[in-house]
């Protein structure tokens, strides 16, 4: 119930353009009381005649109608369709005593796909306007993409990424200042976009001939750039990936990252997943880096540095996998413990220190019932006319899970 009897409408507009206008939403400002949005919204409804605040902080709107009461009626313009990627979400939170209608608009995705004569229905929608986004991670993957955003430094970023992960051949339609007289739709590849491409009002449609059709994100070791550096090998990662049980608002410690195997499988299951691929050796680091951008990874942060001082900066881990601990292995347990006492941990012991650092953990409490695995692979091999079985080193997998975690998966 509305404690308030007043009504207020979040009116979608369009892109701008009165002709794209909604008759309903016409209506609405004919009929109302006053009008509240941003500067570009209001000066495009001056012909309403209706008193007019500008404003788009929903604390604000929030302000203004509580310091107006003889409104009855209240109008708040919003850009494209209130429901995609619009400020109507947080302003509704913060108008929770009043009597809220949303009245919907056409939005530039709608009249971009529109104008190219394509559906959108099987496309990935992604703003980037004021938000971080992995937008890589759903061009990659994705035949159809669209991007909303705002501003040079976005324009910079589209830019920079694309030509650093290799996406020359990918296509853009770059709309413009869509519904208004300077209307114009560019189409270049990624190789030939430039951030003076996408200045003033602008959305963009990117079409990718190759997405990656992958769905399981398993990489074989052979497809990883290697070096002198360990790496976790194929069938220890995927049993360790699955014991992590990664959720899509991950975030995820990679621990000793080696040459990023773990921690590039890790980013591949969600675009939203984030990873702190952590790492003292030089050529490591380099390596992960060279990695990253073979596979498109943009949620991957690379940390140069040894566990557990290169936690101090980052944000709180909800996932942590430790490939190698240079004999840290408690210290390590207790800082990210410490960080999170909930926090899921996944490590791999091959060597026999390393086990008796894992029993030890146990005995003194860091570690707390723990679930062991040992893996022991063989792979064929030729030897004249016969194949024979090369056994690999055994590998412990210690996965420490919470009775909370037990519950729920």
């Amino acid at each position: 119930m509305c404690k308030e009897k007043r009504m207020i409408y979040l009116t979608g507009i369009g892109m701008g353009n009165e002709r794209l206008m909604t008759q309903e939403a016409r209506e609405v400002f004919e009929s109302c009381d006053c009008i509240i949005g941003a500067e570009r919204m209001v000066q495009a409804l001056q012909a309403y005649k209706k008193p007019i605040f500008v404003s788009y902080k929903p604390e604000e709107i929030y302000g203004l109608i509580k310091d107006h009461p003889e409104y009855q009626n209240v109008a708040v313009a919003l850009s494209g369709d209130p429901g995609f990627y619009s400020g109507a979400k947080k302003i509704k939170e913060e108008l929770f005593d009043y009597c809220v209608c949303t009245v919907p608009g056409i939005s530039s995705v709608i009249y971009l796909a529109a104008k190219l004569g394509i559906s959108w229905e099987d496309a990935e929608l992604v703003s980037i306007h004021g938000r971080k986004q992995n937008f890589i991670y759903e061009i990659a993957r994705s035949k159809k993409t669209f991007l909303l955003f705002g501003g040079l430094d976005c324009a910079r970023e589209i830019c920079d990424k694309i030509h650093y992960y290799g996406m020359e051949d990918v296509e853009f339609y770059i709309g413009k200042y869509l519904s208004y007289e300077k209307e114009e739709i560019l189409h270049k590849t990624g190789a030939q976009v430039r951030p003076e491409d996408f200045e003033g009002l602008a959305a963009a449609y990117v079409q990718n001939s190759h997405p990656e059709k992958r769905v399981c994100r398993h990489i074989e070791d052979e497809e990883f750039i290697r070096g002198q550096v360990p790496m976790t090998k194929s069938e220890v990662r995927s049993v360790s990936l699955s014991k992590l049980v990664l959720k899509n608002t991950a975030v995820v410690y990679d621990v000793g990252a080696g040459t990023g195997s773990v921690s590039i499988e890790a980013a591949l299951q969600s675009g939203s997943i984030k990873v702190y691929a952590i790492e003292k050796n030089p050529e490591g680091t380099e390596l992960i880096r060279q990695n990253c951008r073979k596979f498109c990874c943009d949620n991957v942060e690379i940390i140069e540095g040894t566990a557990p001082e290169a936690f101090l900066p980052l944000e709180v881990p909800t996932h942590v996998f430790i490939g190698g601990s240079s004999g840290n292995l408690k210290e390590i347990l207790k800082a990210v413990r410490k960080k999170n006492p909930q926090v899921r941990v996944v490590l791999n012991a091959i060597s026999l220190e390393t086990v008796r650092e894992v029993m030890e953990a146990i005995e003194e409490k860091v570690l707390r019932e723990p679930e062991i695995v040992q893996i022991m692979t063989s792979k064929s091999r030729e030897l004249g006319r016969y194949h024979m079985m090369t056994g690999q080193n055994p590998v412990y997998v210690v996965n420490r899970q919470t009775l909370q975690e037990c519950r729920i998966y």
